[in-house]
């Protein structure tokens, strides 16, 4: 169906030396190519007589039959494999310079080196698996923590496309009884038709916003909330940092000003991936490299999803800073009332912090010496962006934005279909906009996509895959 008569090939291990590599073969020429390199322990080259799903010992050998390798090769012959072709792994020792070899004797050979996500991007052009479970394939290879790897686990599973489907034929089979109405009255009645569709369109609509909903804690579940530090020289940012990160990823003095530029790190709290962006302190300052930090503190704080405000608790008085403030009032924050454990020193109290900022401001008491406050913090975060709930649901989420953005489509469609329903216009109205609701969610699933869209999802995947 797609590529017939070419034959891929790449590496898909880690290209990192190792006890085992893998070579993968796929596409109509894939045995006979492996067939070429490989021989048994009697000498022979034998793949082609061998059953599918099977996998057997020898030797990959150069055209001068020369053993290069000792291997095992798994035969998985059409269309019972990954890619629905013929497929052949060569297990080979993995150091990179024997990989390297055994794929260059393969191109000489005939193959052509795989682009990224191919062999997953067969599988689905030839029918194997829909869209949502070929991206699942690459979530579950990048997930970072125990709820993304479950729901990447469920939508290859298929329940993310059983529900799309069973809403497509639910749909398909309303636009079909209009359009036998509409040709064939006389066998066809739409009397009370608007209102039996008006309930089950407000039974679609409340599964499209119960997928939409599930998509922002879903997609901040997978990729982790941006989550940026901010406060004045010497609060304690870098040690926050260094704390949550369990290392000393950022220089940490008492020199006021230490931290320049922004530091990154991908930080799991519980079950809570956090991107979490140090900044410079928030000052004015003549140093020109400083103020270059501290405007990119402040863009940063802008674009967060979540602010960590950390106040030395031992200040003489609370920072009036109007950038500070208004970073503030239009994000979600959380103050970390920090070096508690001076408690003869304390100034700022969380009664003073509520007076400043408002009574709503979520306050912890921290000690980065005495590494106090951390459960806490995660428990407010799993209360401001997962409902509460940090163990993950059995339930499917929508963790893609591509998939979200359809589902908002799909969502408007429906809602037209509504007004048209209200406003008492004809059934033949009501198709239009049903078709496009139809097709919004065949983009999800891959039955409504074109060609540049499928390289695009495709070629974010790793080689090999």
């Amino acid at each position: 169906m797609y590529f017939k008569e070419d034959t891929i090939c790449a590496i898909a291990t880690a290209m990192i030396d190792a006890g085992i590599g893998i070579i993968r073969i796929s596409g109509p020429m894939a045995i006979e190519q492996a067939d070429k390199l490989y021989i048994d322990a009697k000498g022979n080259h034998s793949l082609k007589d061998f059953d599918s799903h099977t996998i057997h010992y020898g030797f990959v050998c150069d055209e001068d039959e020369n053993k290069i390798d000792e291997v095992m090769i798994s035969v998985m012959k059409a269309p019972r494999s990954y890619t629905k072709e013929d497929v052949v792994e060569i297990n080979s020792h993995g150091g990179r310079l024997i990989m390297e070899t055994i794929l260059k004797l393969l191109i000489k050979n005939g193959c052509r080196l795989a682009e990224p996500g191919e062999f997953t991007k067969r599988a689905f052009l030839n029918g194997r698996i829909d869209l949502t479970r070929a991206e699942a394939v690459m979530d579950i290879i990048h997930s970072q923590n125990e709820f993304s790897m479950k729901n990447s686990e469920l939508q290859l599973g298929g329940e993310l496309f059983k529900q799309i489907d069973e809403l497509r034929k639910e749909i398909l089979y309303e636009m079909a009884f209009i359009e036998s109405a509409i040709d064939d009255p006389e066998n066809y009645d739409l009397t009370g038709f608007d209102e039996k569709l008006s309930e089950k369109n407000k039974k679609w609509l409340e599964k499209i916003n119960k997928l939409i909903k599930n998509s922002d804690e879903g997609i901040i579940r997978k990729e982790g909330i941006k989550t940026v530090i901010i406060g004045k020289p010497n609060a304690g940012k870098s040690s926050l940092l260094n704390m949550l990160a369990g290392e000393e990823r950022a220089i940490v003095t008492d020199i006021e000003g230490t931290t320049r530029d922004i530091i990154e790190e991908n930080i799991k709290l519980g079950d809570i991936v956090l991107h979490v962006i140090d900044t410079a302190g928030i000052r004015d300052t003549e140093d020109k490299i400083e103020q270059i930090g501290v405007e990119k503190a402040v863009k940063s704080a802008e674009t967060a999803d979540l602010i960590l405000y950390i106040i030395d608790s031992t200040d003489d008085e609370l920072s009036d800073d109007e950038r500070i403030k208004n970073i503030i009032q239009n994000n979600h924050v959380i103050v970390l009332l920090n070096k508690n454990d001076i408690s003869d020193s304390i100034s700022i109290t969380e009664k003073s912090i509520h007076k400043m900022y408002g009574d709503d401001i979520e306050v912890i008491k921290t000690s980065m010496i005495d590494r106090t406050g951390i459960e806490e913090l995660e428990k407010i975060i799993s209360v401001m962006f997962l409902s509460g709930n940090i163990l993950p649901r059995e339930e499917v989420y929508i963790t893609n934005l591509r998939q979200k953005e359809s589902l908002i489509n799909t969502k408007a469609s429906l809602e037209k279909v509504n007004s048209s329903i209200e406003d008492g216009m004809s059934e033949d109205f009501y198709s239009i906009d049903l078709m496009n609701a139809y097709a919004f969610l065949g983009e999800i699933i891959g039955q409504e996509v074109d060609e540049d869209l499928i390289d695009e999802i495709f070629s974010k995947f790793c080689m090999g895959k």
